[in-house]
């Protein structure tokens, strides 16, 4: 059902029982991605410990201080917290449900700022401060870090030593003194396993006794592997001050390039080793740690990959420039590497030391603000376009196809589905001919090749409305009405806006035929649609029309009318029947000369009602001109003339000539008017068409003409609407629909190459009986049949294809014959 079904038409005679008041109701909100994007942050990735609670979650930071969680895996936006008051600088996820974030506005002259280092919970929407409230100002924040185990952070500052913090008590562990090196880049240790927190838990557990063991058990896990994903300091009672955490370590450099390496260990914070600086690298600006393999990024455009456990270092030169990040991709011995250059991105193989796929902005993408993993082999890529692209390994593939999301709801979405089976889809739900009885499953596939389309084309069946499915076998006016709710289904503009026309002109034109009068007609063809119940139902059932005494043809003649329908809305303009359009008309008109402002407005208010033959409106128009108007003159000689044309007529001939040479000179409307006030509409329409008015000859012509002046003005309409140089034949179909003129409408749909529209177009007029096959009609329709059953054989639908080849003349006898050796051989 659609909002059209709904809502009542503009006719105010049809009422329905039951006035009911409509409104929108907001019931969800989609939201895409906030732009611009600022950074990029991807949850803890995927183990066998936690995919029971694993969602595939992406923080996106903004320039507007918002943070939106996209859930990959469904493609929507999950959640989105209004944080900051200034862009976001950087996000870090201390678990599964959790993550920080920080901010700080632009620096101004003393280079000082507030930073705001956020805590939130993503199931509950709590923010804590972590740093507290501090309201002095102070160097900007340059990075912040959370170690493996998720238990300790480090916070470092422009031009200011850093700080380690506990994530467990949130207290402050560290503060480096003023002589401390300033750190350009700073990762921790991926060495500080489960094995050694499971050793760590199991000492302990011995030393205390049972007593403690329930604590020990929820040590043993870390933070992916707890069902809420809290992080590891949440494992340990927080009662217990006196237990010890799992040691984890980190390094960091400085502006000189020498590697510092310190350990935490509950409240301990030491230092260890100093590497000295490489001479082949300049000014370290990240690092990426991942097993023993340590990789470092200089602004040069130099990787330095280091071999923890051979103990050796490889310098690998990019030739890229300043390397702003690298990122090792998720997973057990993928080594896969990640590198954000100002100019482009590269993916490259730590371990074999080669470069996988490279991207170059803004020749291949829009300039890249920052880059992030979604999956082991899915890079994420955010561009100044504000879009996140979830690429393949050789980032040439940047489409997240829905098929492959994990919607909470199946969808019905024949554009899913390959092409084949879409398009078998389409016409299995639309007309089954071949068929005794209409049903929804299909079994017309008896191929074992096309097993699997059959397969899929039942199985979005299944999912189609209920009730939906209840009516289609059923529909009251047949094949044009179900096809209607098809295209409906398929969201096909084009065929949606051929089967509402259709079905409303096949249905009036049963009732009455256009250009006939409203009185009713005996039809003799033994399809015709008559009303289930007599008065006391609507007119909308296909039943056959006996024979019936005088005294009920008076009742017949009644439900014929109601068959009519409802007209069209006022949307479809000149498409709607000629009494609607021109009741349209003339309450557009009253509106606008109720809210007449300005002289100009006046004068098209006058100039519609000259063509509508509102002579008195129009006459009262005039003389209501302000007297110091300048034209207030011209307008009562055009009243005086409006009035004496409608009481006489003697001088039609003079103000036709005068028309004609107003016309000639470029004064197109005004002889227009004079045409239409001597009721020579027909000729205005002429000249309107003549002078490229195309529209305003077809609206004059529907508010004013008869039904065969009309059809002549739409008939040349049509031939310019299909000419080369403006081929528009989709609209010139629906003007041949609206003037009832079926047979040419088949005659064009098969010149356009629709033929299953044309066919099945075809079927529902002589199911309607507007439509006979006759000697003058028969080549056409067996050249239409004769398209389908090819059609349907391209399809692999054999039996489909062989009742239209049964309906196609001795060519369709032909290729049924040529059909069966085909498939036959297929078999075989």
């Amino acid at each position: 059902m659609v909002l059209s079904d709904m809502i009542g038409s503009i006719d105010s005679k049809v009422k329905s029982e039951h006035e009911v008041a409509f409104k929108f109701l907001l019931v969800g909100l989609l939201s895409g991605v906030a732009s611009p994007i600022v950074v990029l942050r991807m949850c803890p990735p995927l183990t066998t410990k936690n995919w029971n609670i694993y969602k595939a979650l992406l923080a996106v930071g903004t320039t507007c201080g918002s943070v939106q969680i996209f859930n990959l895996a469904t493609g929507a936006l999950w959640k989105e917290f209004n944080l900051h008051s200034c862009s976001v600088r950087g996000l870090e996820w201390v678990s599964l449900t959790g993550f920080l974030s920080y901010a700080y506005p632009t620096p101004g002259t003393n280079g000082l700022v507030k930073n705001e280092l956020l805590l939130i919970d993503i199931n509950t929407g709590r923010t804590r401060q972590l740093r507290g409230n501090r309201t002095a100002e102070e160097p900007p924040i340059e990075l912040v870090r959370v170690s493996y185990l998720k238990q300790y952070v480090v916070v470092t500052f422009k031009d200011c030593p850093m700080e380690i913090w506990d994530l467990r008590s949130f207290t402050l562990l560290r503060q480096m003194p003023p002589n401390f090196p300033i750190v350009t880049s700073l990762e921790w240790s991926p060495s500080a396993t489960v094995k050694n927190l499971k050793r760590r838990h199991a000492s302990q557990e011995s030393a205390k006794g049972s007593s403690d063991s329930t604590v020990a058990s929820a040590r043993e896990q870390t933070p992916e592997h707890t069902a809420q994903g809290s992080p590891a300091v949440e494992l340990v009672d927080r009662q217990e001050n006196k237990a010890a955490a799992l040691k984890e370590h980190f390094v960091f450099t400085d502006n000189e390039g020498q590697l510092y390496h310190f350990f935490v260990e509950g409240s301990t914070v030491r230092e260890g080793s100093k590497i000295p600086p490489d001479g082949n690298m300049g000014l370290i600006t990240c690092i990426a740690w991942k097993g023993d393999t340590m990789v470092l990024a200089d602004m040069d455009g130099n990787l330095s990959i280091w071999d923890l456990k051979a103990r050796i270092s490889k310098a690998v030169p990019t030739h890229r420039g300043w390397i702003k990040k690298i990122r090792f991709a998720p997973g057990r011995g993928n080594m896969k590497l990640l590198i954000l250059y100002g100019d482009g991105v590269d993916i490259w193989d730590a371990k074999e030391v080669e470069l996988v796929s490279s991207i170059k902005t803004p020749k291949d993408l829009p300039k890249l603000q920052d880059v992030e993993w979604a999956a082991s082999d899915r890079p994420l890529l955010a561009t100044d376009d504000g879009c996140i692209r979830v690429l393949d390994m050789k980032m040439r593939v940047s489409c997240s196809q829905i098929q492959h999301h994990d919607t909470l709801e199946v969808i019905f979405s024949p554009y899913l589905l390959p092409g084949k089976a879409s398009l078998t889809l389409q016409y299995h739900l639309q007309h089954q001919p071949w068929r005794e009885n209409y049903s929804l499953q299909m079994t017309d596939l008896t191929d074992t090749s096309e097993e699997f389309t059959q397969k899929l084309v039942n199985e979005q069946v299944d999912i189609i409305d209920s009730e939906l499915k209840e009516y289609l076998p059923n529909c009251r006016f047949g094949i044009a009405q179900r096809c209607l709710f098809v295209a409906q289904l398929f969201g096909n503009e084009s065929e949606i806006n051929f089967w509402t026309v259709a079905l409303h002109y096949l249905r009036r034109e049963k009732a009455c035929p256009l250009g006939k009068s409203d009185s009713f007609i005996k039809r003799t063809s033994s399809d015709v649609f008559v009303p289930s119940d007599a008065l006391s139902r609507e007119v909308e059932d296909l039943v056959l029309l006996d024979n019936r005494q005088q005294s009920e043809l008076r009742e017949s003649q009644q439900l014929w009318k109601s068959l009519r329908g409802l007209p069209l809305d006022c949307c479809w303009d000149v498409l709607v029947d000629q009494e609607t359009f021109l009741k349209c008309n003339l309450q557009k008109l009253a509106l606008h000369e109720s809210r007449c402002t300005s002289y100009e407005l006046a004068q098209q208010c006058i100039q519609e009602m000259i063509f509508l033959g509102q002579g008195d409106r129009a006459v009262h128009m005039l003389l209501d001109t302000d007297a110091d108007s300048h034209s207030y003159y011209a307008d009562c000689l055009r009243a005086c003339l409006v009035a004496t044309i409608r009481s006489s007529g003697a001088s039609q001939s003079t103000i036709k000539l005068v028309a004609t040479n107003l016309i000639a000179n470029g004064k197109l409307l005004e002889g227009v008017e004079l045409l239409c006030l001597i009721d020579k509409s027909l000729d205005a329409c002429r000249y309107l068409q003549s002078y490229g008015k195309w529209n305003l000859a077809a609206w004059l012509a529907k508010c004013t003409l008869e039904y065969r002046e009309c059809l002549e003005v739409f008939r040349r309409w049509v031939e310019h609407l299909c000419s080369p140089t403006v081929n528009l034949k989709s609209k010139a179909v629906l003007v041949l629909l609206s003037m009832g003129q079926f047979l040419k409408v088949i005659e064009m749909l098969y010149s356009m190459r629709y033929f299953s529209r044309a066919a099945v177009f075809a079927e529902a007029c002589i199911e309607f009986g507007v439509l006979t096959e006759s000697d003058e009609n028969q080549a056409l329709l067996n050249a239409v049949y004769l398209e389908y059953a090819r059609y349907l054989s391209n399809l692999d639908n054999k039996i489909a294809a062989v009742h239209y080849c049964g309906k196609a003349g001795e060519k369709g006898q032909q290729l049924q014959r040529e059909l069966d050796i085909v498939f036959d051989s297929e078999k075989q």
